[in-house]
Parts: structure tokens; C-alpha cells; sequence
């Protein structure tokens, strides 16, 4: 498997299975931040599991209702904030290197996408 990286308009992933410290890569037009493959791990099963609960939500909120949801591992904290069809992604690493990263509503959908599909390649 070689390396991979996806990119859209204010979002980026990347996989490399072959790098000794760090495999994965998670950001946006303007930042970057190299995760190992436990973080990554964390960070894929994180935001698909908001996704979900957003998704399950939807039904129960009127349609200005906002919402927010949290989801954390020992490795990292992330969150989700706004309407069920427009959310921002938002993450803090929590493994020292004081890290925090997020990615507007416009961004998520297909982040979330690649996520779901960028260790299949």
C-alpha cells in the first residue's frame, strides 16, 4: 500500500502505512498535523461515530435547533456543533503535542467521507 492523501476545498487526509512515527495526516487548506496511526485510528472511529449520532438526532431537533455533540478517547477529544445538514468538526489531541484542529460545515461531509474510505486504498 502506498501513500495517500485526499484533499477538497478546506479539508485534507492522508494515509501512509510505510512512515516509522507518524502514518496519518489530518488538516485543511491552511494547517496540517501529522497523527500516528493509534490517532488516526481515534480520530476516523471519532468522527464517523458523531456522524452517526448527528444523523440519529436529526429527527428529534425542529429545524432551527442547533446541536452538539461530544465524543473522546484517551488520545483525543472531538466534537460537532450546528444543524443536522451543516456541522462544524472540531479536535484536541491530548497526547502532548497541544494540538487542536477544526473544519467548517462546508468541509465535513466530504472529510467524512474520506475518512471512511482513505485506509481502504
Amino acid at each position: 500500500m502506498e501513500r495517500v492523501v485526499k484533499s477538497g476545498t478546506d479539508w485534507r487526509v492522508g494515509w501512509n502505512p510505510s512512515a516509522t512515527q507518524y502514518q496519518a495526516l489530518v488538516g485543511t487548506d491552511d494547517w496540517a498535523i501529522e497523527l500516528t496511526s493509534a490517532e488516526f485510528n481515534d480520530f476516523c472511529r471519532l468522527s464517523l461515530q458523531l456522524a452517526e449520532s448527528i444523523a440519529q438526532i436529526a429527527h428529534e431537533l425542529m429545524d432551527e435547533e442547533k446541536i452538539s455533540c461530544e465524543a473522546e478517547s484517551d488520545l483525543l477529544w472531538m466534537e460537532v456543533t450546528g444543524y443536522p445538514h451543516a456541522y462544524s468538526l472540531r479536535f484536541i489531541l491530548h497526547t502532548g503535542r497541544g494540538v487542536e484542529g477544526s473544519w467548517t460545515p462546508q468541509a465535513v461531509p466530504s472529510l467524512i467521507q474520506a475518512v471512511q474510505m482513505i485506509q481502504v486504498f
